[in-house]
C-alpha cells in the first residue's frame, strides 16, 4: 500500500513538472499537493505542542507545509508558507522537482561549540541535539512555558535569560559567554 502511495505521489509530481514547462511563473496550484487527515495520539494531546488534525504539503518539497483543524485551514496555511517563501526567494523551484532540505545557519552557535555541547548535557539533560542559529528553548521541550529551562540556566550558569523573549539559544549563549568573560 505504501509503495502505491509513493508511486501515485511521484506520478502527480511528474505531471506537474511536465505542465510547468508551459509556464514561466508558478502559483501553488502548479505544485503537486498532499492534503490529509492525521490521527492524533492521546500522549500528544497533553503537550503544549498541539498537532493539527489536517496537514497540507507540497510533494518532494520538505518543510513546505501547513496544518489546520480542517482541510481548507491546512491548505490556507500552506498557501501562506508558500507566499512567504516566494516573497523571500528570487526563484521558485520548478513544480514536481525534488527540493533539497535546507538547514538553518549555525554560524553563531558554532562560535559556542563547547558551551552548546555542555548546555545540551547540563540543561537539557540529553546526550546531544542539533542546534542552529534559529533554535530556541521552546523547540527543546513540550512544557507550557520556558520557565523550567530558564531557571535551570540560572542555576547552572548564574545568568538570567528571562528577558530574551523568543528564547533564542544563540542569544542565550552570547549572554552566558559575556558573563564568563566579565567574571573570568
Amino acid at each position: 500500500m505504501r509503495n502505491l502511495r509513493v508511486i501515485t505521489f511521484q506520478a502527480r509530481a511528474l505531471w506537474k513538472r511536465f505542465t510547468s514547462m508551459f509556464k514561466t511563473e508558478w502559483t501553488i496550484e502548479d505544485y503537486p499537493l498532499n492534503i490529509k487527515a492525521r490521527s492524533l495520539s492521546e500522549s500528544l494531546q497533553t503537550s503544549r505542542l498541539k498537532p493539527h488534525p489536517w496537514t497540507a504539503t507540497i510533494i518532494n518539497w520538505p518543510g513546505m507545509s501547513g496544518g489546520g483543524n480542517s482541510r481548507p485551514e491546512a491548505l490556507q496555511e500552506l498557501r501562506k508558507a508558500f507566499e512567504r517563501f516566494k516573497a523571500d526567494q528570487k526563484k521558485l523551484p520548478r513544480p514536481g522537482t525534488k527540493v533539497p532540505i535546507q538547514f538553518a545557519a549555525t554560524i553563531r552557535i558554532g562560535r559556542h561549540a563547547d558551551l552548546a555541547k555542555e548546555f545540551v548535557q547540563k540543561v537539557l539533560e540529553i546526550e546531544w541535539a542539533w542546534l542552529s542559529d534559529e533554535s530556541s528553548l521552546g523547540d527543546l521541550h513540550d512544557n507550557e512555558s520556558n520557565k523550567k529551562l530558564i531557571e535551570k540556566i540560572r542555576m547552572v550558569y548564574g545568568v538570567d535569560v528571562s528577558d530574551i523573549p523568543d528564547g533564542n539559544l544563540a542569544d542565550i549563549f552570547d549572554r552566558i559567554t559575556e558573563k564568563s568573560a566579565r567574571n573570568g
